[in-house]
């Protein structure tokens, strides 16, 4: 009964969901006039003009595009309690935010609209996109298993609190997605992350969990714990009708045949989001591809600049209406807890423009471009794709760094796997990995060109367990931390090769 009535109502938000998909410009004008009036009177507002600003080319002009250090001293005073500074309702909590790298964590400012009218409100419509893409679902029946992080008293100010986004998410549960979540709030938020996964897959185990929703690397903490702890080979035998994976935060592309075969089902459905600290921007609204639908009513407002101008001092941003197919941008956000045209520090692609819809291609700061060769995440976790498709490999993680040009060496890139599953031939899994780079980089191609500027890569296997220790040793383990996948520097593999020295 549950399981009709659920899918009947999310059936229907879908139709409200198609207006949108429809009339783009009228979405994102709605969020537009909305964002500027409601925090007309705010400091923030107040020294920018907002009551004046009346088109998206006087806010381009009048209100700089932010980094989080530029936009720092505001959210400072927040977190020591000052309120309407950057939005006009109360904020008494903050996403804590280190991303995969970043020594020094990032409190972004959560609010009450935030929360109702963007990630709840995109929650049910990843509901509604599943329901109406999969009409004979049975995921209501049952439980959806998600892994939280944990949060605690803002030590800047006792009456608020920070903490992972996912804590915050849980912590404020709707009834009737609190109903449908496991494990228990009291295990979901534990902050010692080693017993959380020990107790999430005791309780775990013995519930009707139809749904999975994560991070791909700690969810496959998850089910490898359930079965130890079950002695089952199977994780079909434990959760019977599990039948979705909703994945986020990394490319699911390295992760895909390691999935199949810890739940080796045909019936198994996996569909990627887009959320982050900063708000849910995009989830996969087709069950035949994995684009992701932009969502343009949800208290965001977008802007873009090209990619290769996102570092410039004074980048210029275009709109919507103006973006092209397959061109790489810097997403620059504005949100309904008082986020100003701030670079959000992703890179998107449209691959489509009515509905508008997106391929997150990467890091704006997680590239490698020692040479000139511009290799992105996206073609990173392509190659990689490629190369564990072609020799039976699967991989657990990965990184990559440049070989510096010197007096006894040639220039080239260094790569840290760990695998579940080595390759049939190493040697045939390098030269596919190097050769699949090549073919969608002609930058990288060009510089590979009879080794005159890049050599081939050089590949270490890393024992089992290597990225688990690395980010254990920097006190980044959970569902909201990740593993770089690459960087124009070397300081993570040097760390990371002499941790294992």
């Amino acid at each position: 009964m549950i399981n009709r009535v659920a899918s009947w109502f999310f059936q229907q938000r879908f139709s409200q969901i198609e207006k949108f998909m429809k009339e783009p410009a009228q979405a994102q004008k709605a969020v537009f006039d909305y964002l500027l009036q409601a925090a007309k009177n705010t400091e923030f507002g107040k020294k920018y003009g907002f009551a004046d600003i009346k088109t998206p080319a006087q806010f381009a002009e009048q209100v700089p595009i932010s980094t989080y250090e530029q936009l720092y001293p505001y959210i400072e005073r927040c977190l020591k309690g000052e309120q309407n500074v950057l939005w006009y309702t109360k904020i008494d909590c903050f996403s804590k935010s280190s991303g995969t790298t970043n020594a020094r964590s990032k409190y972004i400012p959560v609010s009450t609209e935030s929360l109702q009218d963007c990630n709840y409100k995109a929650g049910k419509d990843m509901l509604a996109m599943y329901a109406n893409n999969y009409p004979n679902t049975q995921i209501f029946t049952g439980k959806a298993l998600s892994i939280g992080g944990s949060q605690s008293q803002n030590p800047w100010n006792e009456q608020t609190y920070v903490g992972d986004v996912s804590a915050l998410l849980m912590q404020n549960l709707p009834f009737w997605a609190e109903y449908l979540r496991s494990p228990t709030l009291e295990i979901a938020l534990m902050d010692k992350w080693e017993q959380k996964i020990e107790a999430i897959a005791k309780h775990s185990s013995k519930e009707n969990i139809t749904t999975l929703a994560g991070v791909p690397t700690w969810t496959i903490s998850i089910i490898e714990k359930v079965l130890e702890i079950t002695g089952k080979n199977n994780i079909l035998d434990v959760w019977q009708n599990l039948e979705c994976f909703y994945h986020g935060a990394v490319s699911f592309v390295p992760y895909r045949e390691l999935f199949k075969k810890l739940i080796p089902s045909q019936k198994m459905n996996y569909l990627e989001t887009y959320n982050a600290s900063e708000g849910f921007f995009a989830l996969q609204d087709q069950a035949n591809s994995d684009d992701l639908l932009l969502l343009l009513d949800h208290g965001v407002y977008y802007e873009f600049v090209p990619a290769e101008h996102s570092e410039s001092e004074n980048p210029k941003a275009i709109t919507l209406n103006e973006v092209e197919l397959g061109k790489n941008y810097a997403l620059i956000i504005s949100t309904n807890a008082g986020l100003w045209r701030y670079k959000i520090g992703d890179t998107v692609k449209f691959t489509s423009i009515s509905p508008y819809r997106i391929k997150i291609s990467g890091r704006t700061k997680h590239f490698i471009n020692a040479f000139g060769e511009e290799v992105i995440v996206e073609n990173a976790d392509y190659a990689i794709g490629q190369a564990c498709l072609k020799t039976n490999a699967i991989i657990t993680d990965f990184t990559a760094a440049p070989v510096y040009i010197s007096e006894n060496q040639k220039g080239g890139h260094e790569w840290l796997i760990e695998f579940e599953q080595q390759p049939s031939d190493f040697e045939v899994f390098k030269n596919i990995l190097d050769e699949s780079l090549r073919q969608i980089n002609s930058d990288y191609d060009a510089k590979r060109y009879m080794d005159i500027a890049l050599i081939a890569p050089k590949i270490h296997i890393l024992p089992k367990g290597t990225f688990y220790g690395w980010l254990k040793k920097k006190n980044k383990l959970g569902g909201q931390h990740k593993v770089p996948r690459l960087s124009n520097h070397r300081e993570y593999v040097e760390d990371i090769l002499q941790m294992l020295n």
